[in-house]
């Protein structure tokens, strides 16, 4: 699948069904990591250890320059990722099961960045491919064009 998407017949690589071994397994060895682990998730099947594992690996709660301005103005880093996609003029779809961190993701709207904290965003290195997520990218993607008849622009995602 690597030789796909580097010949530019694969836009991105996805996996199923994995659980905690195998992400492990994959990510030590790949070159290009999967943008997508799509796994079964219900009430009765909540992938607790594997959402925790995702959890770990993401590294947007650890950049340094979300850290900097998120210290400064005494914001979580989460928060201040979430306004800049708000002032970019796109949708957030937030993922939290924790009432605190729902309560903080929506105090959103009575702050700014200021024009110098939105400048650093262009400092925040651009992944390639996608980091390895369970559910969502971390990424402005288009979204699909329609969805039952209504029509949509972008969206971006972030993760507790």
């Amino acid at each position: 699948m690597e030789e796909c998407n580097r010949l530019g017949l694969a836009k991105s690589i996805g996996v199923s069904n994995f659980g905690i071994k195998k992400p492990t397994q994959l990510l030590e060895n790949a070159t290009i990591p999967p943008a997508v682990n799509q796994v079964e998730m219900s009430p009765s099947w909540r992938q607790v250890k594997l959402r925790i594992l995702q959890a770990e690996r993401n590294p947007l709660m650890e950049n340094t320059i979300l850290k900097e301005i998120a210290h400064a103005i005494q914001k979580s880093v989460a928060q201040i990722a979430l306004r800049w996609i708000y002032e970019q003029g796109a949708s957030a779809i937030v993922k939290s099961f924790n009432k605190e961190r729902m309560k903080l993701n929506l105090e959103l709207f009575d702050w700014e960045l200021t024009w110098e904290e939105a400048q650093k965003f262009s400092q925040i290195p651009q992944l390639e491919q996608n980091v390895f997520q369970i559910y969502v990218s971390l990424q402005l993607q288009p979204a699909a064009n329609e969805f039952n008849g209504r029509r949509f622009g972008y969206y971006a995602c972030v993760l507790e």
